[in-house]
């Protein structure tokens, strides 16, 4: 992509950058991750579709206009890259789910979200739940094994798509790298790790979260709560607004992130095919 139309597609996100965070962090690592874009514009330049291929999983994020993408763009891609998943917003993913189709894939499972953003600082009261005794806090090196059991419990629970394999190994090599490169808030209760909150992706002016998990024996607490509303605070005081997107079904988390102070935008969905 030539530098003239690098930042076009840039300039484009921009606008969108609140409902598309996951797609403008690809975007800005497009180098590192060997990622791909395109774009459909018109004879103006005027970018009105725009679409990320990296790590296998496709991020559309189009204008309003109905009349777009057509096959034409898809044909530019389709059949070169695998694409194991889909991810955006609802109504981009589901036009895009259609095309895809009629070009032969075929969806296993579909999990609905709610996009929800956080500007302002967290609502105080938030920062006042959970036991006396709690601790939130950097991680340690001591904390690994602990963090290793968070970690792979939270992708069996949230992240693994229906009828997959679980890789032990895996949720050890994601917590390395999110260790590496994210920031990370550990929740202790009695000297144990009981809980932790990362960021998960980073784009030109929003931290998204991920990563949010409290043992089951731990939920009800209001750990996830306070966890959530100082981490969110933290990153807030950093100078960048907070994204997260959170399953529909999942009506205590959707509920603990309200009361720290966020609020839904638009509905977001993962297609994994």
């Amino acid at each position: 992509m030539s530098k003239d139309k690098h930042w076009k597609a840039e300039a484009f996100l921009r606008e969108r950058e609140k409902l598309c965070v996951s797609a403008s962090s690809r975007f800005l690592q497009l180098r590192e991750s060997r990622g791909h874009v395109w774009y459909l514009a018109d004879q103006k330049e005027e970018i009105s579709a725009l679409m990320l291929h990296s790590h296998r999983t496709l991020f559309p994020v189009f204008d309003r206009n109905p009349n777009i993408p057509g096959p034409r763009f898809l044909n530019r891609f389709l059949g070169k890259v695998p694409i194991h998943a889909l991810q955006g917003l609802r109504e981009d993913a589901q036009l895009l789910e259609g095309l895809l189709e009629a070009q032969g894939y075929h969806a296993t499972e579909r999990i609905e979200y709610e996009l929800m953003n956080l500007d302002n600082a967290t609502f105080p009261p938030a920062l006042r739940t959970g036991p006396a005794n709690l601790v939130l806090r950097p991680p340690l090196p001591e904390d690994l094994e602990y963090l290793v059991a968070l970690q792979t419990a939270y992708e069996r629970e949230e992240v693994l798509p229906g009828n997959s394999v679980f890789n032990p190994a895996l949720p050890r090599l994601n917590l390395e790298r999110i260790l590496s490169k994210e920031h990370v808030l550990v929740a202790e209760l009695n000297g144990e790790a009981v809980g932790k909150i990362n960021t998960s992706a980073e784009s030109f002016t929003r931290y998204q979260i991920g990563g949010v998990y409290v043992r089951p024996e731990y939920r009800g607490l209001g750990i996830g709560t306070r966890m959530t509303a100082v981490f969110a605070g933290t990153l807030l005081a950093g100078g960048k607004g907070v994204t997260l997107f959170v399953k529909k079904r999942n009506i205590a988390a959707r509920a603990a992130y309200r009361k720290a102070g966020f609020s839904a935008i638009a509905d977001y969905r993962i297609t994994y095919y």
